[in-house]
């Protein structure tokens, strides 16, 4: 998939991860519409693309992916502004283990609601061009996680729900792929964090620490590549890449039916 001409929706899109998804897919052609909570993060980012790639390519909408109506009207106003909507990056997310009813309904529910609200868009059966949902899951959702267990199973819960729904696409003829990246730690405020945001599992910060001195850290940058390439390699659906200490797989997921 060539990215000029295309429409892409990035969730979480002010810092981190997000930040740097956007900025690579904007270098690429595409226009993208930046949905976040963080207004002055994403408005600072904005304008930083707007000078480079001038501002008819980016759009903001202040979107909390916890509200249907909030992610109804930044889908519409996307598809309203740049024509259709073609790309999905579900990125938001948080961690903390202490509001982890929040982190469940950011990180996995988020995902699930913006998925299905912007089938109404993407989808062919109902007028859609098709295209690609990237979901930013995490390797902490291929293997457990001690220190996070609640963090842990929404990523888990990324990666269930995005095989599935490659699955479904492809029977059901939606035209659209589906597919995740699965990070290591990476080099944002969230990773920074975590000592702060383990809730009752505070006792096992050293752990983490450990965790992340020998595995390393990764650029934003480094993920934002990982995601270029599912988005624009049509062969990719249902895929799921995994990047950590600059290195990247593929997963093989057992066969189960």
């Amino acid at each position: 998939m060539a990215l000029n001409g295309k429409t892409a929706v990035v969730t979480g899109a002010a810092l981190g991860i997000g930040r740097a998804i956007t900025e690579i897919l904007v270098k690429n052609g595409a226009k993208v519409a930046l949905l976040d909570v963080n207004e002055a993060e994403a408005k600072t980012l904005k304008k930083a693309l707007d000078k480079q790639y001038g501002q008819e390519n980016t759009l903001f909408v202040k979107c909390d992916v916890e509200s249907e109506e909030q992610i109804k009207a930044a889908l519409q106003t996307t598809a309203d502004t740049f024509g259709g909507i073609d790309i999905v990056c579900n990125n938001a997310g948080i961690l903390n283990e202490g509001e982890w009813e929040k982190t469940v309904s950011i990180n996995l529910l988020g995902v699930i609601r913006v998925t299905y609200l912007v089938l109404k868009h993407m989808n062919k059966l109902s007028g859609g061009r098709g295209g690609v949902v990237v979901n930013t899951a995490s390797m902490a959702g291929l293997g457990p996680f001690l220190t996070c267990p609640a963090y842990s199973a929404t990523k888990h819960g990324v990666v269930g729900f995005t095989r599935s729904m490659a699955l479904a696409s492809i029977v059901s003829d939606y035209g659209i792929r589906f597919n995740a990246v699965c990070p290591g730690f990476v080099q944002t405020d969230l990773m920074d964090n975590i000592p702060n945001n383990l809730g009752q599992f505070s006792h096992l910060a050293d752990i983490e620490k450990e965790m992340v001195e020998k595995m390393g850290t990764i650029h934003p940058s480094v993920v934002a590549e990982c995601v270029l390439e599912l988005v624009t390699d049509e062969r990719k659906n249902g895929d799921h890449l995994l990047v950590k200490s600059n290195q990247k797989s593929y997963v093989t997921f057992p066969e189960v039916l």
